[in-house]
């Protein structure tokens, strides 16, 4: 029976590198994660195919060619802060946590939290801080960030979340409606530019809040 790293080994090799994820780094974290942790309910096959996983309250934990395409388009440094739109089971907060020197979670769902938070405790996470609340807006508080990343679909990234990047910062996120996104990168090149680029199609489950959706 094939075990869990094995498992992964797979993935990478057929669904990152194959794809052309060439970031060794990125590359490395998703070697190194135990993705069916963050999965519990699946099985190994499951937890490590080339699809979103159910991990209920209408949540899943995105795809992994999808979470590997946005970390590489981030262009995360060692010394990076990120802010990460949804925290959700954890996985893409785990994978974070090896590539960025400090990670800020936002998850709106208490129940999510409280097990992400156990799972990635278990693990030895300690460069993660959470809220609990609506990530539609970011965390104010906290900015600036080098990096910000959604893990659910917005219609747009508010100004108020844009103006939370450093100078130089990069912001990915889907962007579109409910069924249907585009992944965007938006960087901060000054006070007040934030040019866009439009990476190609995709489709997350959407983001809650007061700049996502209420139901």
């Amino acid at each position: 029976m094939d075990t869990p790293e094995e498992w992964r080994a797979r993935m990478v090799a057929e669904q990152l590198d194959a794809r052309g994820i060439t970031d060794a780094r990125v590359l490395d974290a998703f070697r190194s994660v135990p993705r069916h942790l963050f999965c519990p309910a699946a099985e190994l096959s499951v937890a490590h195919g080339d699809h979103p996983v159910d991990i209920g309250h209408g949540q899943t934990v995105s795809q992994p060619y999808m979470i590997a395409w946005m970390l590489q388009e981030a262009r995360l440094g060692s010394g990076n802060r990120a802010l990460e739109i949804g925290t959700g089971s954890g996985y893409q907060t785990a994978l974070l946590s090896r590539l960025a020197h400090r990670i800020f979670s936002v998850e709106c769902i208490p129940e999510l939290l409280a097990s992400a938070r156990g799972r990635l405790e278990e693990l030895g996470v300690a460069n993660v801080e959470f809220l609990a609340g609506d990530g539609s807006v970011g965390w104010p508080g906290r900015a600036p960030f080098d990096v910000i990343i959604y893990s659910a679909a917005a219609p747009e990234v508010p100004d108020v979340v844009k103006r939370q990047l450093a100078i130089g910062g990069r912001l990915l996120a889907p962007v579109g409606s409910r069924m249907r996104q585009n992944l965007v990168r938006i960087e901060r090149a000054g006070e007040k530019e934030f040019p866009e680029q439009n990476l190609g199609g995709c489709i997350f489950v959407p983001l809650r809040g007061a700049f996502g959706w209420s139901d």
